[in-house]
Formats: C-alpha cells, structure tokens, sequence
C-alpha cells in the first residue's frame, strides 16, 4: 500500500487494538457513513469490509489506522474531536473484555483496590493494551496529578496539524479511569507528534 514503508517499529499499534478500533468504528459509525468516509477521502475500496484490516502487518495497520483517524477529522470538521472522542471511549471496554488472561487477572486486581489508588494502575493496564513493547507508553506522577506519555503515538503517523489530534487516545483514557474509579476526570493533550513534539503527552488532573 503506498505510503507505508519506512515505518520505525516504535510506531506500531498492537494488533489487538486495531482489530477493536475497526470494529468499533463499523459499530459506532455506520457501514454506509464509513464507505462515503472512505470514498471521500480516496481510500481503498478494500477498506470497505473490517476483514482485510486483518490481512495488514504491523507497519500497514498504523499506517491505516492513522489515515482512518485523518479521513474521519476531515469528514466531521469541527465536529471530529467529539466524534473520535467518543470512539475511543466505545472501544475501551471491547479492548479491555478480548485482552489476554493476564491482562484482565490484572484488571480484576485493580477494580479491588481503594479509589485513590486506581487511577495510576489503570492508565498503566491501558498502556500495556496498546503498546507494542515495554516502555511505548509510560504514566508518570506529576504532584497530584498523572501523566501519560505515548511514545509510539500511531495516530500521529506521517501526521501534521496545528493543534493535538490523538482524540481517540484521549477518549480511551477517559473511559478507562470512568472504569476504574467511576467519575470523570479533566484530560488534556498538551503534547503531540503530529504537532511537532517528540512525544504525545496527556495529563490527567486528579483535583485538590
């Protein structure tokens, strides 16, 4: 597929992740939208069916996914960082119950321990859902509030924009500590590749 060679293995998505965005946008967003969304944008027609997404390796699928997200942001406009937003909270529970044995023996473990110590082991159970290898994607205290460091950043591949574009991302982080500790929290990216920025960074402001 053109445009995706030379990618660094940093970048990758899990598989598992992909698989559940795809599903997740033909649930969420109809078959019939998604197709005028691909036409529109002059992607492949193979794209039409969630199968093939499933034929791609590791390089192609960020690729796609990152040309999904740029076909979604320029079909919805303004209106493109609620719409991902909330794809990424729709895909957070799909990703979570398909995960291997020790991921969700992990999740379990975390659901039992106090409020206030959910929050830091949940973002870090998300991380290791989409992260290729150890260390793509890290959570770090900053005083009382938390940190999430995406390194790999798929979304932002060959990417460029004026402002943060890693909604999906952004989503997932939300409904993951909803799930954890059962209230909403303010999230901001306040750091993005497709910006420029070496790293995606998104904190997550726990209060006084």
């Amino acid at each position: 597929m053109a445009g995706m060679e030379g990618l660094v293995s940093h970048s990758e998505l899990s598989p598992l992740a992909m698989r559940k965005f795809v599903e997740t946008l033909f649930t969420e967003i109809s078959r019939e939208t998604v197709s005028a969304i691909l036409s529109k944008s002059g992607l492949p027609r193979e794209w039409r069916d969630p199968e093939y997404f499933s034929t791609l390796d590791g390089a192609q699928s960020t690729q796609a996914y990152a040309n999904l997200q740029l076909a979604l942001r320029t079909y919805y406009g303004r209106g493109a960082r609620g719409t991902l937003i909330r794809l990424g909270e729709k895909l957070w529970e799909p990703l979570l119950s398909d995960a291997p044995f020790a991921i969700r023996t992990q999740a379990s473990l975390i659901r039992r321990l106090p409020k206030a110590l959910k929050r830091k082991p949940a973002l870090e159970l998300l991380a290791g859902l989409l992260g290729v290898k150890r260390g793509d994607i890290t959570v770090h205290s900053l005083d009382l509030d938390l940190l999430l460091v995406d390194r790999s950043s798929p979304a932002t591949v060959e990417q460029k924009d004026d402002s943060p574009i890693c909604y999906v991302t952004l989503g997932l982080i939300r409904e993951c500590l909803y799930w954890a500790t059962g209230e909403q929290h303010d999230i901001e990216e306040r750091a993005c590749r497709a910006v420029g920025a070496g790293q995606c960074e998104f904190k997550i402001t726990i209060g006084v």
